[in-house]
């Protein structure tokens, strides 16, 4: 007999006679039947937890081969997963035979990232039959926790970007409108993070290793992508002259798709991923010679193009490879657009009207000039018209204003990989800077910064530069961010096409980050408020009147402390940590990097440290440090500063004086799932970046709306948050952006601030003394050099000071649990203006001029031939 799975362990299915049979119901066998069980129809009647059942067993048996006694765990995962695609399948087809039956606007959305977290519990939430699946399961004696842990992540990003894409995917579906997202399928995604002796340790992460039962491979749907070769000019019969681009080496962009459900409105959307095929398995010639490995050794460097997520780029093969997985991308999305919207016209100045292209940041940027070359080459357009459709086509969306994150690629490299692009983006620019000429003719300095080619020691192609000149729309994605683009970054192009320029503050989806991530949080919001929120994030405002009611405060401070003993269970079993739900969860979880400001939270942990062990018997509030965040593995400074962290942790986890009055936990692998589990958790949201240097930030959306108090600085999005969720209810402290810029321009002396605070100068001594790697003293020498001796670039120790008073209000307020509670429901009620649905409706108004598709198809046909869902018509 098979024992359940054990709720007690629920990120592992535990089966304690070491048996890997599939548990049965009570009576129940494999169905014994020779026919697939299909859902006729889409009533609750059809979604009983007997048909869902009979689905689930008949992909174990049929799909997968299985029975009683050879079932593992994996194929329960499988079995479900393949169960739960069949119910988005039918939606799915219906969706895309809709759009292509209205004609409907496509709205074509391009990210090198997304970072799309598990689908199963996604997908079962959009298609509302969580609680139906998990019937089945229990009536199984299965938990659906354990088997939803055995999903492995799909490894398409690394960051904020790729989960915003993801945001965006999914508001895109809520709303019906019709949008497709294009992507990488890379074959070992972001790495997978280890943490060994205090230090980050990069390993693949074969996210594919055991298949993706989402994704539908698309083989006979494959479009060339060249590289290399040269360019010539041609004639045609009428004497008509164009250019060509021969002698190139070619690969092959393969489809996979993977369906994307809206929220309870049976619209299934699709993001469709590229993958490098070799134009032939290998050659023939090296073959016949007796000379395999050369012969195969083509299709495996051809491949290599979709095998990673940004390869290392310090060598000029890792340079190389990116800027191709860069045109692979570009490439392979503008043939397929072009070939989706020829299905329907023949008539390519339609292609504004039907067609809204929005390039997520400058790495899909080369779909420009590619929309140039196809317009010129293939379709033989004038310039003039071929220019005018592909602006009115394109939209950019800028996420930094750091100068070294705008991307810039040397002219050599592009000329060598790229030959006709370049000649067509030197075109572009000649045209242009005619244009700006004419407008500001005796400014030639401005000519030079706006110009698409930074002329330097290496010559090279600004890319955002070239984002902005051929798109119709530019946007920021917070009201900072975009004012500093206007009058800052891209200052000149802005006073040249001010109407190009707008605001698009970031959201998310509150289906998985507060629905899904937080049942027990969303469970009493939707018993007092119903389930409105989950598609109008504005009905969150109701909770504020809730925040003086003491049966509710009571009952959120309970959902509170339900998420937070659950990741102290997580700690213990991951870690091996004890720490305490009662101490005040203090988060920092994003990527790794210096503007982020790593190092200021871990030197207000050691002056906390100091504070304890000088003072023992002062009242400290409890706290519990949690940080999490991959650096990139040439970054050596962000890797050095998850070592000190972890250094740290292991200094004051171990010293027992500190009374567990602090504990500091890195947990490693940061991921969509991860922050799934601590989000809810966590009592206090760090948003500490440099005024000035986050664009937005969404971590600082999905805390506060699960609850959490933010202390930040005036950047990015936390401005808005806090005018949303009101000052009183958010720790502000530091700089502000036009301070930042003042203290720079007067002349900025960190030594100054370390001479003359106590606190900081006792901790920065310690780190440089070895107290935290007492075998290696110099270990973190250069960390505390980039602070002193190197300009401390991110003004950690400017806003010292601040923070650390700021931290000592957030103890004060701790201590007063009901007011600490109603300013956490106050939060909460502030945020419906930040929903990736308000984002998205924005974009649809005022850029993409696209609207939402309503009565999807439903043909119960399933002979029929449906144009939209098979591509390779």
């Amino acid at each position: 007999m098979v024992t359940p799975c054990c709720v007690s362990a629920p990120f592992t299915i535990y089966f304690p006679d070491h048996t890997d049979t599939v548990p049965r119901g009570k009576g129940e066998t494999m169905p014994n039947h020779n026919h697939h069980y299909i859902l006729e129809n889409r009533t609750r009647e059809s979604l009983s937890s007997s048909n869902l059942r009979k689905l689930f067993l008949k992909h174990l048996e049929y799909t997968l081969g299985k029975d009683n006694f050879s079932t593992t765990r994996n194929d329960i995962y499988l079995g479900l997963a393949y169960a739960i695609r069949d119910l988005l399948v039918e939606r799915w087809r219906d969706t895309q035979q809709t759009y292509y039956d209205q004609d409907a606007k496509r709205v074509y959305y391009i990210s090198m990232e997304f970072m799309l977290g598990r689908t199963m519990g996604n997908s079962l939430i959009n298609l509302d039959l969580v609680d139906e699946w998990k019937e089945v399961l229990e009536e199984l004696h299965l938990d659906f926790e354990c088997v939803e842990e055995l999903e492995w992540e799909a490894g398409l990003g690394n960051g904020g970007l790729g989960r915003l894409a993801a945001c965006f995917l999914d508001s895109l579906a809520t709303q019906s409108i019709p949008a497709y997202g294009y992507g990488i399928r890379y074959e070992y995604g972001a790495f997978f993070q280890k943490i060994l002796d205090g230090a980050q340790v990069e390993l693949p992460d074969n996210w594919l290793r055991y298949g993706n039962p989402w994704e539908f491979g698309r083989k006979e749907h494959l479009h060339p992508i060249k590289f290399y070769g040269n360019v010539v000019t041609r004639h045609d019969e009428n004497n008509y002259e164009y250019t060509c681009w021969v002698n190139t080496e070619d690969v092959m962009a393969m489809a996979y798709d993977i369906p994307i459900p809206g929220y309870g409105n049976d619209v299934v959307n699709t993001m469709r991923l590229w993958s490098a095929k070799a134009t032939r398995d290998f050659d023939l010639h090296f073959f016949n010679e007796g000379r395999y490995m050369e012969a195969v050794e083509k299709k495996m460097h051809t491949e290599n193009i979709s095998k990673v997520l940004y390869p290392p780029d310090k060598e000029i093969e890792g340079r190389e490879l990116r800027l191709k997985q860069e045109y692979f991308l570009a490439s392979a999305t503008v043939q397929d657009i072009l070939y989706r919207f020829k299905k329907k016209h023949s008539d390519l100045k339609l292609l504004p009207e039907k067609v809204a292209i929005q390039l997520n940041d400058t790495h899909p940027t080369l779909a420009i000039p590619e929309m140039m070359r196809i317009l010129l080459c293939h379709e033989q357009l004038d310039w003039d018209t071929a220019w005018d459709i592909t602006v009115r086509t394109f939209a950019y969306t800028n996420h930094t204003v750091l100068p070294e994150a705008l991307e810039k690629w040397p002219v050599w490299l592009l000329g060598k990989i790229l030959p006709h692009h370049l000649q067509i983006i030197y075109q572009i620019n000649e045209k242009f800077l005619a244009e700006v000429r004419a407008r500001f003719p005796d400014d030639l300095q401005r000519i030079k910064r706006m110009s698409l080619i930074e002329e330097a020691q290496e010559n090279k192609v600004r890319m955002a530069n070239l984002a902005i000149i051929g798109s119709h729309a530019v946007n920021g994605v917070s009201i900072l961010h975009t004012n500093i683009l206007k009058q800052r970054v891209f200052r000149d192009f802005f006073e040249m096409y001010p109407e190009r320029f707008s605001n698009k503050t970031n959201g998310i989806t509150q289906r998985r980050w507060l629905k899904k991530a937080n049942p027990f949080l969303s469970s009493l919001i939707s018993n007092y408020l119903g389930d409105g929120w989950v598609t109008n994030l504005n009905e969150l405002a109701k909770l504020r009147p809730l925040a003086d009611n003491p049966e509710f405060v009571q009952k959120w401070r309970a959902a509170k402390r339900e998420n937070k003993e659950r990741l102290r269970r997580y700690i213990l079993d991951n870690n091996d940590l004890h720490v305490s739900a009662d101490s005040l969860f203090d988060c920092h979880i994003k990527r790794f990097h210096e503007y982020k400001r790593q190092t200021l939270k871990v030197l207000h942990i050691i002056t906390l440290y100091n504070r304890i062990k000088e003072n023992p018997d002062r009242d400290f509030v409890p706290r519990t440090f949690i940080i999490s965040g991959k650096a990139a593995p040439s970054y050596h400074i962000a890797k050095l500063t998850i070592s000190l962290i972890n250094a740290v942790a292991d200094k004051i986890n171990n010293d027992p004086a500190i009374r567990d009055l602090i504990k500091v936990v890195f947990l490693a692998n940061y991921s969509v799932t991860m922050a799934e589990r601590i989000i809810p958790a966590a009592d206090l949201s760090e948003q500490i970046s440099t005024a000035g240097t986050e664009a937005s930030g969404t971590g600082n959306m999905k805390f506060a709306v699960n609850g959490a108090l933010t202390i930040g600085t005036l950047d990015g999005a936390n401005i808005e948050i806090m005018e949303e969720i009101g000052e009183e209810n958010f720790f502000l402290f530091g700089l502000k952006a036009e301070e930042v810029s003042e203290l720079k321009a007067q002349g900025y002396n960190p030594r100054e601030i370390y001479n003359r605070v106590p606190e900081l100068k006792q901790a920065l001594d310690m780190i440089l003394q070895g107290d935290f790697s007492p075998e290696t003293p110099d270990l973190f020498k250069p960390l505390v050099d980039s602070l002193l001796n190197q300009g401390d670039n991110y003004l950690v120790l400017a806003d010292y000071e601040s923070y650390a008073q700021c931290q000592e209000e957030v103890e004060r307020v701790y201590r007063d649990q009901d007011e600490w509670t109603r300013r956490s429901i106050l939060s909460t009620a502030g945020m419906g203006k930040f929903s990736s649905d308000r984002s998205i409706a924005e974009y649809a108004q005022d850029i993409w001029n696209a609207s939402p598709v309503k009565g999807t198809r439903k043909s119960r046909n399933h002979g029929n031939h449906y144009p939209e869902f098979c591509p390779a018509k």
